[in-house]
């Protein structure tokens, strides 16, 4: 397809903004979804959840304009939208429930130094997370926490009378019709933003039914600045080895997704390119933690933006990313979020969550149909899940191995690269 706009044309000052617009509006909702959904699974108050999304918005600015633009060897120079990122939502609660959001902070830090480090070795550790070994991981990461979204619809202790209640059913219903609805009927463009219709949809059923409680939204002032290091930083063997295991998954993706970006824009992408974009990866997350923001990584829907639109001005992603830091000025935005009711993000958040083990189950797919690849599929989930619904089958490891097999996502990556590793790989297993 022709391009209307190359990498570095410059289109007028109306229409820059209005294209930059539509990219805001393809992220901007997981943006604000991934925080939200962390920090409610982990029981930070209102307000503090308010700061996490403003931080998160404000860390994916900076962190796209650094892609698109660059900073001297960082930056990959594509238009590349940088958010908070779903794959690590299922490590970030895990961790959170154990040791709070410093903890949080604390792990997705050193994560981010070591994409950093892991941008000089491409090659390796995309050896060490083929599509086989990245499937199980995803796979995993979707499956174990599906609970969170159910605990969500509950809105309530699970021995409680109401939870469950049939409002609260309904509620979530709706908002997962939605999602499926508007995914199916819709046009691209329009389906992208699915899962912000499938909330706004819920939000407007529960604000009919009476089941919204605003006072978070009047509460909150218009304007705000941010707050770096707002919990500090706690680290923890188990915590550090779970989150950077799932950042080495996102690195190996977004190789992927930066080749396929080239692809729309008409360039080839070296691998020189992808230790800038990698790099520059590593340091969005690095300033994000820094931040109080959750760990980010390229957006892929903004990917298929640029191949439906042909605009792939560089230049425009970057004003993306000065909406977005604007956006994370303004906390009405978060705490917007904020008065969502729970069952309605559940509800989302069982579609949301089952489409992250239905892209692990894709990237499965890909791979080759043998009983050697079986093998490692199957033990890999089956470990990872064995010790998710039951943590108490490691529970007499020695100390020196209990952080490696702390949760099921770590469980399962281990396990899954170990066999890929040591199982030949001849055509006939």
């Amino acid at each position: 397809m022709k391009l209307l706009y190359g990498l570095n044309d410059l289109p007028p000052p109306g229409q820059m903004l209005i294209l930059a617009i539509q990219h805001l509006l393809a992220s901007i909702g997981g943006i604000m979804a991934v925080p939200l959904l962390v920090g409610s699974a982990i029981g930070l108050p209102s307000d503090e959840i308010i700061t996490l999304i403003n931080a998160s918005l404000l860390a994916s600015g900076i962190a796209t304009i650094i892609q698109s633009l660059g900073l001297g060897p960082i930056g990959i120079r594509l238009p590349v939208v940088m958010g908070s990122s779903f794959a690590f939502i299922g490590v970030a609660i895990a961790i959170g429930k154990d040791g709070g959001a410093n903890g949080i902070m604390g792990a997705a830090l050193v994560g981010s130094l070591i994409v950093i480090g892991a941008g000089f070795c491409m090659d390796k550790v995309r050896q060490l997370f083929p599509t086989l070994v990245s499937g199980v991981v995803v796979t995993l990461i979707g499956l174990t926490i599906l609970p969170v979204a159910v605990n969500w619809i509950g809105d309530a202790p699970a021995t409680h009378a109401e939870f469950a209640s049939i409002p609260k059913l309904a509620l979530a219903a709706v908002s997962l019709t939605i999602v499926i609805l508007v995914s199916v009927f819709c046009r691209q463009t329009v389906s992208a933003a699915a899962i912000v219709t499938g909330l706004a949809g819920g939000y407007l059923t529960a604000l009919i039914t009476g089941m919204v409680e605003p006072e978070a939204l009047f509460q909150t002032p218009w304007f705000s600045r941010p707050e770096p290091m707002k919990y500090g930083f706690s680290f923890s063997v188990e915590a550090v080895i779970a989150m950077s295991l799932v950042y080495l998954v996102v690195v190996a993706e977004a190789a992927g997704d930066f080749i396929a970006l080239g692809n729309n824009c008409h360039v080839s992408v070296s691998g020189r390119d992808l230790k800038r974009g990698v790099t520059a990866d590593g340091l969005g997350s690095t300033i994000a933690a820094l931040l109080t923001a959750m760990p980010l990584a390229s957006f892929s829907q903004n990917v298929g933006i640029v191949g439906i639109t042909g605009v792939a001005s560089r230049y425009v992603v970057a004003t993306t990313g000065g909406l977005l830091i604007l956006a994370g000025f303004i906390p009405k935005l978060a705490a917007l979020a904020i008065t969502i009711p729970k069952p309605v993000i559940g509800g989302v958040g069982l579609i949301m969550f089952g489409m992250i083990a239905y892209t692990g189950i894709r990237m499965l797919i890909k791979t080759s149909d043998t009983k050697r690849n079986a093998l490692v599929i199957c033990t890999g989930l089956s470990a990872g899940l064995s010790v998710t619904f039951e943590p108490r089958l490691v529970q007499h490891l020695p100390d020196t191995l209990s952080p490696l097999f702390h949760s099921g996502i770590t469980t399962g990556t281990i396990i899954t690269m170990l066999l890929n590793q040591l199982l030949p790989k001849s055509p006939e297993s």
